[in-house]
């Protein structure tokens, strides 16, 4: 994950906050301390740091001073919130950047010192959005470097990207008005200049920059940065801002580096937002910024608005497949074989730490060193689903199962054996796939059909129109009431009867077991909740931070339909 180790501390700190029995200023006072620590380790500007426990301090305390009876757990609630707000309130300046638009030119002129990724990165953004439907393409204004036109043409080649450059004119200027003038001409939507890299102290470099902004006329011009500048980052981030003015900042080589706390100086100096964070060497490694779920994914609150659009991206890679996966879930039907295209989907999605950062709940710890290890699991599940035969993967799982005079199973057939061999695995391994893949096909059986989850919830948000009006993505009161009215009949009191009952367990519960989920499968599912929840340190606190980023708080949503508490 991205600054995972400043991740750790200051999840470290919020640990020691929520385990501290009395929540006095000592307590406070002593996790400011933590956080600050781990924010200038990351090379964060001294200034910031002190200001931002000051501002914490000052909230905090006036909260306080409100009721002086708070108890000791909203009293957490207070100071985890205070810090979330003043950590987001760093990396954002509150400055919209400019959004491409389709069916005109969109100039982007990228900026920025040597060897910080422009090059790189330039490729990368016509990348970004062309997968966007955008008609995108990079001119090459660099001709201070030797072989930097070489570095676009071998890279927009690889990208499948228009791209413009001379090996003969030396004049920067006149080739990016060359360049910008002929995709004008041929009607693409975004055109990116990539210009010379240059330092704050080569003055006909800065001014060589500024010709270029006047004959290109950029709608953005981008700074990039590299994530291991540190505390140079404010001076040279200030030079450029004067010369170039530029919209936004994309922070380069974040997987590389530790230490990413430069950019946020830059972002505070300049008042200027970022919109990307280079993570990654591969052209598609390029993530968009949001400054709450970033600060949600330190935090280890997960980004599932994240999560969702990167999900978004890859269905649209192949839509008639996903398109097929939709009718079957919808249908209630799920295979072996869909299982296995599944798992070959999440595989397709990246690096497991990436993915399990997005996901509310999922300790830092958790994540390290899991890549492999994460990747060669899943590999060898796809190697138990090679073993098998045709009929057994179009299956759902039943050839593997012998049954009693009840229909119940009660043991495994010979066919596990043959597989675990066939596949080079272990019998266990084939019995926790087929058990993994037993409860993936309850929940499909409870959320398809004509009265299953997802085409309740389908209706639910069509009624309400979308996503939530009210803060922080919450529904408003008047959605609340249109979900209601969508709702099939009954399954607003069913759903009442089982949240007070005993919460969202007994929800699994019904949903594992109306459709022929087992007691194994539920207390399955029950032991590696635990397990999750068990590394969850002090993030229990946590939970009046829904909608910041992470998890919508469901709490909030069933109160606000008239469903009581969780249970609790």
């Amino acid at each position: 994950m991205v600054l995972a180790d400043l991740g750790r501390k200051l999840n470290a700190a919020l640990s020691s906050l929520s385990r501290a029995p009395v929540v006095d200023e000592k307590v406070i006072d002593a996790t400011l301390k933590e956080v600050c620590a781990a924010l200038l380790e990351s090379d964060v500007n001294v200034k910031l740091v002190a200001s931002l426990r000051a501002k914490v301090k000052t909230k905090v305390k006036a909260s306080l001073d409100v009721s002086e009876k708070v108890k000791d757990a909203n009293r957490k609630n207070i100071v985890q919130k205070s810090l979330f707000d003043e950590l987001v309130h760093l990396v954002d300046p509150g400055v919209e950047p400019y959004k491409p638009v389709k069916g005109k030119a969109n100039v982007i002129m990228a900026v920025g010192l040597q060897g910080n990724g422009k090059t790189t990165t330039c490729t990368k953004l016509a990348v970004y959005y062309q997968k966007r439907g955008f008609k995108s393409c990079i001119v090459c204004a660099d001709t201070f470097r030797a072989g930097a036109f070489d570095q676009t043409r071998q890279s927009a080649t690889k990208a499948k990207v228009a791209y413009f450059g001379s090996y003969t004119e030396t004049d920067p200027v006149a080739i990016a008005a060359q360049g910008v003038a002929k995709f004008k001409k041929e009607r693409f939507d975004v055109i990116i200049v990539d210009t010379s890299g240059r330092h704050k102290q080569e003055s006909e470099l800065f001014q060589e920059m500024v010709q270029i902004g006047e004959a290109v006329k950029p709608n953005m011009t981008v700074l990039i940065l590299d994530a291991s500048i540190g505390q140079a980052a404010e001076a040279q981030s200030r030079a450029f801002k004067d010369s170039a003015d530029f919209g936004a900042i994309i922070v380069t080589k974040m997987d590389g580096h530790a230490k990413g706390g430069g950019a946020i100086s830059a972002v505070a100096a300049t008042k200027t937002p970022i919109i990307f964070l280079g993570t990654g060497e591969h052209l598609t490694d390029l993530d968009r910024f949001s400054p709450q779920p970033f600060i949600s994914k330190l935090l280890g609150l997960g980004d599932m608005q994240g999560l969702m659009e990167h999900m978004q991206d890859l269905a649209q890679q192949n839509p008639d497949k996903q398109k097929e996966m939709a009718k079957k879930l919808e249908e209630g039907k799920l295979s072996i074989r869909d299982w296995r295209e599944q798992i070959q989907n999440v595989m397709n999605m990246g690096p497991i730490s990436k993915i399990a950062s997005m996901i509310p709940g999922l300790p830092q710890d958790m994540l390290q060193g899991s890549d492999e290890e994460g990747a060669l699991r899943m590999k060898r599940m796809i190697y138990i689903t090679d073993s098998m035969t045709s009929s057994e993967l179009n299956s759902d799982g039943s050839p593997f199962l012998e049954l009693g005079k009840d229909n119940k199973p009660i043991g495994l057939t010979w066919r596990v054996t043959r597989v675990a061999r066939g596949s080079g695995t272990s019998v266990r391994e084939v019995e926790e796939l087929l058990c993994q893949y037993r409860m993936m096909a309850n929940m499909a059986k409870q959320a398809g059909g004509k009265n299953g989850w997802l085409q309740a919830m389908q209706k639910m948000q069509q009624a309400a129109g979308g996503r939530g009006r009210g803060p922080n993505g919450m529904p408003t009161p008047t959605q609340i009431e249109q979900m209601k009215r969508a709702m099939p009949p009954g399954m607003l009191q069913q759903m009442q009867r089982q949240m007070r009952g005993g919460g969202m367990q007994e929800m699994m519960k019904a949903m594992m077991q109306d459709q022929g989920g087992d007691q194994f499968d539920m207390e399955e599912m029950q032991r590696m909740m635990s397990q999750m929840g068990g590394g969850l340190g002090g993030l229990s606190g946590l939970g009046g931070l829904g909608g910041m980023g992470g998890m919508p708080n469901m709490n909030d949503v069933f109160k606000m339909m008239g469903m009581g508490g969780s249970g609790r």
